[in-house]
């Protein structure tokens, strides 16, 4: 069996430390004391195993809460329990990423937490609020217990009460969690060498190759939603949905379960498996999940059906990206010469090549291409008329944006 405990985990670091904690504190004594009063009421609303899915194997519960089992690669190898309990509050915690969901919190709570007190966040992986993030919290307020979910990476919120809080927004990837910088705070992976990795990554981006090559070269976390019809999932086309989610849960979440895959060298058989089962569940709540539309009134009609024009024509791009999926991931994969991509992703593969990536919900998560070097919609068409030597007008790549923003 192929050893990949001592590399990190997750799917998807910045040099920018995290937040010192404030000198004022914004409530005292009282103010605690209301939130784990809050905290007994709720209680009672929460499900009776937080740290995972209902037996009825519903594939939200499975995306959303949980972990396969993976809270002891977390917390008995990274001791990332530890890590929150001593240095993590709620503002720390909003800097690198992680999200709170407002609907798991009492009303009003947040008006008189403390924002800069561990033991805040603590009290809101007590409350199940944290997306992403199980905890198993004792009589003391001590997590006992941790681990992570598929909406760690794949799921934000709405910012609708703050920045980093509100509703949730499941398959969104999370282009602010920083999982290189959280990894890095765990006493595990203090090496300098390890430390120089993760602390190169940056906000959105991880990589999950790293753990079998020893390589760095971190990808943008994809969009979970719009993967309906999509023959292979990843960027380099080595699987469609659930052998992502296999490879994810056991390789890099250190769950526990199977994946077997001769071509990355893998050969992981656990008993019991708690990844195995789950996978069809799991694939079908991602395929359901709606794909993000455009506000009312925010595309130009008649540019846009110009754009769809240039799509179809001089700019090529119906060539690849066809059919109700708009790639054709199924048909062939692509040498990263075609189409003038960074190599090192690919060569990392065990295809050597990029699948046409599916067009569905764009508008909503830039930057684009695997390694993010197209900041927006418009420097992806300047890309390809470059590299491509289209020709595009002017009036052309901005018709051909305005059709892209409909997608």
């Amino acid at each position: 069996m192929r050893d990949t405990v001592a590399a990190p985990p997750l799917h998807a670091a910045s040099d920018n430390a995290p937040p010192a904690r404030g000198a004022a504190r914004v409530v005292g004594r009282a103010a605690m004391l209301a939130l784990a009063a809050a905290l007994a009421v709720a209680a009672t609303a929460c499900r009776d195993d937080a740290t995972g899915p209902s037996q009825q194997l519903d594939g939200k519960e499975i995306f959303r809460f949980d972990t396969f089992g993976d809270e002891a690669f977390w917390t008995d190898t990274l001791k990332m329990n530890e890590v929150i309990e001593r240095a993590v509050s709620p503002r720390t915690a909003l800097s690198v990423g992680l999200k709170v969901d407002a609907d798991a919190l009492p009303p009003g709570i947040l008006a008189t937490a403390d924002l800069d007190d561990p033991a805040t966040t603590v009290a809101l992986l007590k409350l199940n609020a944290v997306v992403g993030v199980q905890a198993q919290v004792d009589g003391n307020d001590h997590i006992t217990r941790i681990g992570i979910t598929c909406a760690l990476c794949h799921s934000t919120v709405d910012n609708s009460v703050a920045p980093g809080i509100g509703k949730r927004l499941d398959g969104w990837p999370n282009r602010e969690i920083d999982p290189g910088l959280i990894l890095s705070l765990s006493p595990a992976l203090q090496a300098p060498e390890q430390q120089a990795v993760l602390k190169s990554w940056g906000p959105g981006r991880y990589d999950a190759r790293w753990n079998h090559d020893g390589l760095n070269g971190p990808v943008y976390i994809p969009p979970a939603y719009g993967l309906r019809g999509v023959a292979l999932e990843t960027y380099t086309g080595e699987g469609p949905v659930s052998y992502w989610n296999a490879y994810v849960a056991v390789t890099q979440m250190h769950g526990h379960g199977t994946f077997v895959d001769p071509r990355t060298g893998d050969d992981i058989q656990q008993t019991p498996d708690l990844v195995t089962p789950k996978l069809n569940a799991l694939r079908e709540y991602q395929l359901a999940l709606a794909v993000p539309r455009p506000a009312p009134g925010a595309i130009d009609a008649a540019a846009a059906a110009r754009g769809a024009e240039v799509f179809a024509g001089a700019g090529g791009c119906a060539s690849c990206h066809v059919g109700s999926t708009l790639s054709d991931a199924g048909i062939r994969l692509h040498a990263p010469a075609e189409t003038g991509m960074e190599p090192l992703h690919a060569e990392r593969s065990t295809t050597k090549r990029y699948r046409t990536t599916p067009l569905r919900g764009l508008l909503t998560h830039p930057p684009y291409f695997h390694d993010g070097s197209a900041a927006t919609l418009r420097d992806v068409i300047d890309h390809y008329d470059a590299y491509l030597h289209l020709g595009l007008t002017e009036q052309q790549k901005r018709d051909l944006e305005e059709y892209l923003r409909t997608l």
